[in-house]
């Protein structure tokens, strides 16, 4: 077993002892998983929703939510995609009622950035950029595979697709991003991960 594996098995025994704790009435232990989960939570909130007040306040929507509902957690799949699934459908749930003002909002922003900010965020911009020529399901999987590297079987369990379905789905945004950008592979190549 590599480190990083074994590191990552004892956190997850952590977590689990940690959820236990809360399951059984100890609410303060949940500050340890917003700890442990606050930041990729935030990023996948924020890539989807494309600012960062939206993320914050969808993270912390999302870890009420996770309080409120971690009674009927159970170790069928990873605490992480549990919490993943909430911040999916909260994420969706946003976007369904900011949609009409959503594209108008995001142009605004783009056409009125402040001049001192634009070398700070060109990364931050080239990646919304990507991210607004993708439909949403295209976003979705790209963030969890490519940010948060997680396996075609967990992005499904996730999204409640098909592992094939995403698989696919998964290849063709690849071809499509390398195609929208001529310099795909050299700037965005590394953030795709190949295999299962």
């Amino acid at each position: 077993m590599t480190v990083l594996n074994k590191s990552k098995k004892i956190a997850d025994l952590d977590i689990k002892t940690i959820v236990e704790q809360v399951q059984t009435g100890n609410i303060q232990a949940y500050t340890e998983i917003i700890q442990c989960f606050q930041k990729p939570i935030y990023t996948y909130c924020y890539y989807l929703l494309g600012s960062k007040e939206g993320a914050e306040d969808a993270s912390q929507d999302i870890f009420i939510k996770g309080l409120e509902n971690i009674h009927n957690f159970s170790y069928n799949t990873s605490f992480k995609g549990w919490l993943y699934k909430i911040a999916h459908h909260h994420c969706i749930d946003l976007i369904k009622k900011k949609n009409k003002g959503y594209k108008f909002w995001t142009v605004f922003k783009k056409e009125h950035t402040n001049q001192t900010h634009i070398q700070e965020s060109s990364y931050d911009n080239i990646i919304h950029e990507l991210l607004e020529k993708l439909n949403m399901d295209e976003k979705r999987i790209l963030l969890l595979r490519s940010i948060e590297e997680y396996s075609f079987d967990e992005i499904a369990s996730i999204m409640g697709l098909k592992t094939t379905t995403v698989r696919k789905k998964y290849e063709r945004l690849r071809k499509k991003l390398m195609k929208e950008n001529k310099l795909g592979g050299d700037i965005y190549g590394h953030s795709f991960k190949t295999g299962g």
